[in-house]
């Protein structure tokens, strides 16, 4: 019986398969080493099931199971305003605005 043999396999690689080679390799490691940089984690303000609340006259804040009212010394964020995950918009915005007791948007007193 004769033996066969892959000549593609058997073969060196040629200066382009070198290069392609070569490039893929660099690619994976910068992805490995940069821990996919391109995708950025955000953690949200509340856990599922719950919802942020601002400190009335302050920019605390807390996070409410959703089948319950804010605290006493806590009110919901104006619609359209509400915090999402961390350091979003809002977020920053609340870090330097809270509500007074009539529920107007002031600037925080500590932030003056």
């Amino acid at each position: 019986m004769s033996r066969r043999t892959n000549r593609s396999a058997a073969r060196p690689r040629s200066g382009r398969t070198r290069v392609v080679a070569a490039a893929l390799t660099g690619a994976l490691a910068v992805v490995t080493l940069t821990g996919c940089a391109g995708f950025a984690y955000q953690e949200d303000i509340c856990g599922g099931g719950e919802y942020p609340v601002l400190s009335v006259g302050g920019t605390g804040s807390a996070c409410v199971p959703d089948a319950e009212e804010p605290p006493a010394g806590y009110a919901r964020y104006p619609e359209g305003k509400v915090p999402q995950q961390v350091d979003d918009k809002w977020d920053v915005y609340w870090d330097t605005h809270t509500l007074d007791k009539d529920g107007n948007t002031v600037v925080a007193p500590d932030a003056a």
